[in-house]
């Protein structure tokens, strides 16, 4: 009896039971680990969060705040079983998250979430999805259009006039199909936004020089004048066939949408070690809500416009990306109906001789 007493007394105490820890060498990996990584106890305690988990939102206080990662620990926890899945985050009026999602067991207790964050690598494949779309389209314009026209040359090889004229238009689809795949070329040349490997100094007037030669045949069928000005002698530090490209597609596209009989300005400046190529069009202007997106590739303010412009649409990102593999920027300011001024701006290059003298200007009191 006595012996009863004794055991029924020791089964009714509250047995301490030990709660989880994280491992020692868990903590260690987590405190350094660059994913979002979070331990969970069997009460849906949060034990440990990584950093990277606090700032993509995954952890409040001591709490998951994903629903969908709270239920795949759930299952986890019941079969123990590894899982992995992606998700969509939601962030209350921000650009969505997408993420990658790994929940395993961590002993007996414990449940380790480790969550990637894949957003960035999404746009970039929405971006190659849509560059190729854009891509297969333009080229399927002009050579379909090559092909109309030589089948119009073959019906029409008695009428000397109607032969001229169709290989006109079959010259001209051909210089845009060829301008789209010299573009393309030149575009995924620059996309990686590498610094240049070996820069030079570039000649500035001669890249105007250029580029107003370059869109000579178009301002002079509209009658537009193209005045270049500013300070003279100026070099940059960089890739000469890019600085050109790059002014040139500014020119061409002022001169592309200006109105005829209007004028085209380029104007150089140096400024604080940087030089600014500015050209100034009296065109039609960009819609505020354009703004952010001219540079885009394919992008065009005017779609209805492009075929009588003979625009690929990629010109503007070609200039984007000179200015990034450079070091510098362009920016765009425009009033629609009024014109646009397009800015790219440059490291300049100072010879030894000049800049020991500004240098000693700037010491001077």
């Amino acid at each position: 009896m006595l012996a009863w007493h004794i055991s029924d007394r020791q089964q009714s105490r509250p047995v301490d039971v030990e709660a989880p820890v994280v491992p020692p060498e868990v903590a260690t990996v987590l405190s350094v680990l660059r994913s979002s990584a979070v331990v969970v106890d069997r009460d849906d305690t949060v034990l440990k969060a990584s950093a990277p988990a606090y700032s993509l939102g995954l952890v409040r206080g001591r709490s998951l705040v994903v629903a969908e990662l709270e239920e795949l620990v759930h299952q986890v926890r019941r079969d123990g079983q590894i899982r992995e899945t992606e998700l969509v985050m939601e962030q209350g009026g921000s650009p969505a998250l997408h993420v990658t999602a790994r929940v395993a067991p961590l002993g007996s207790r414990l449940v380790l979430a480790l969550v990637e964050d894949r957003t960035r690598e999404r746009r970039v494949e929405a971006v190659r999805r849509d560059f190729v779309a854009n891509v297969s389209h333009e080229l399927k314009t002009p050579v379909g259009a090559i092909r109309v026209l030589a089948e119009a040359v073959q019906d029409a090889s008695d009428d000397p006039e109607a032969v001229v004229r169709f290989s006109d238009r079959m010259l001209t689809e051909s210089d845009r199909l060829s301008q789209l795949v010299q573009q393309i070329i030149e575009l995924s040349r620059l996309q990686g936004d590498e610094p240049l490997e070996q820069p030079e100094a570039v000649d500035v007037d001669a890249a105007i020089r250029a580029a107003v030669d370059a869109s000579l045949v178009d301002a002079d069928r509209k009658s537009i004048t193209v005045v270049p000005g500013g300070e003279g002698a100026l070099e940059v530090f960089g890739n000469e066939e890019q600085v050109t490209a790059a002014v040139t597609n500014l020119v061409s596209n002022a001169v592309a949408y200006s109105d005829p009989g209007s004028a085209v300005a380029v104007a150089t400046r140096a400024d604080a070690g940087t030089v600014e190529i500015s050209v100034v069009d009296q065109g039609i202007g960009i819609p505020p809500d354009d703004l952010d997106r001219i540079f885009e590739r394919f992008y065009r303010v005017d779609p209805a416009r492009h075929r009588s412009t003979g625009g690929t649409g990629l010109g503007l990102s070609i200039v984007k990306h000179v200015a990034a593999t450079h070091g510098g920027d362009v920016r765009v300011w425009s009033v629609e109906g009024q014109g646009s001024t397009f800015t790219l701006t440059l490291p300049q290059h100072l010879a030894t001789g000049a800049a020991a003298s500004a240098t000693d200007k700037e010491d001077r009191p």
